[in-house]
């Protein structure tokens, strides 16, 4: 691999780190990041959640202060996500390279919104132990609907995961109370670490991911994790969230024109009988020198 494309995934890998630890939604930057190093969408997904994992792992190691009043909320959602995130892997896996490459723009597309929606509600104001702070997590009623919600939100992870972080805290949010964001940021890291890993362990099975690719995006990403923790305290997330909108509008414009666009009409036209390419077919496409795809 050429200097270029392992500047290009060192660095998005790298700013996703920072970017999740603070707000979320750093998979819009790593993973846009691998396909113009010449990964074709598939196994670049495989790859972004195999070299993003390690990173989770560092920020909820960085929250650990902030987990340490919350093993109650983990206990209540860690089983929809372990379950959730094999659900959506395993969806991942079976899925033909030409359904998911079509797929893309519209996962993007919903991802960027979610985190634009999110922008657009109004702050929470962080417990300080005011008369009027409630600093514990209300669960509701019912949890079989948040152990649904959850689980769903978690398949969509071990699938795509682009704006995994901003669909959890968004649910923490509705029963969080005045709790602290850095406490939800924490439990949504740790979710999502299980998530990632469980996704992680069957695409690296199944021979979804690009073996030069990954280690570079993991030490990346694990620096930029443990910077992101280390900063999050100390910036406002919703300057980086509206950033990353931006970057995911522009994202989707250009995977759509990409895949449907005039210039995709004569490949598509050329090749009509062609078998659909799995993810392990798709996946060793991409080890093969890394050649640029119609996206890259």
């Amino acid at each position: 691999m050429d200097l270029t494309r392992a500047a290009l995934l060192a660095g998005g890998a790298a700013v996703a780190g920072v970017i999740n630890a603070v707000a979320g939604g750093g998979t819009l930057v790593s993973f846009p990041a691998a396909i113009a190093a010449g990964l074709a969408p598939l196994p670049a997904n495989a790859t972004n959640a195999v070299a993003l994992t390690p990173a989770s792992l560092a920020s909820a190691w960085a929250y650990r202060r902030e987990l340490s009043r919350d093993y109650r909320v983990l206990r209540v959602l860690l089983l929809p996500s372990l379950l959730g995130g094999i659900v959506g892997s395993a969806l991942l896996l079976v899925t033909p390279q030409r359904v998911f490459d079509a797929a893309v723009p519209g996962l993007v597309l919903l991802a960027t919104l979610l985190l634009f929606w999110q922008n657009l509600r109004p702050a929470r104001p962080s417990a300080k132990g005011g008369a009027d702070a409630v600093e514990e997590f209300a669960l509701p009623s019912r949890p079989w609907l948040v152990f649904l919600l959850q689980f769903l939100v978690s398949v969509y992870g071990g699938y795509f995961g682009a704006g995994i972080g901003i669909m959890m805290l968004a649910l923490l949010s509705s029963f969080a109370g005045n709790v602290d964001i850095h406490r939800m940021n924490a439990i949504k890291t740790v979710l999502a670490s299980l998530i990632n890993g469980v996704a992680a362990i069957a695409f690296v099975f199944a021979g979804a991911v690009d073996a030069v690719a990954t280690p570079i995006m993991m030490a990346a990403a694990v620096v930029g994790s443990f910077a992101g923790a280390a900063v999050a305290r100390r910036i406002e997330p919703r300057k980086v969230r509206w950033f990353v909108v931006v970057l995911g509008l522009v994202l989707t414009a250009k995977l759509a024109w990409d895949r449907f666009g005039p210039a995709a009409e004569p490949s598509r036209a050329a090749c009509p009988g062609s078998p659909p390419q799995t993810v392990e077919r798709g996946a060793t496409a991409a080890r093969t020198g890394l050649a640029p795809t119609s996206s890259g």
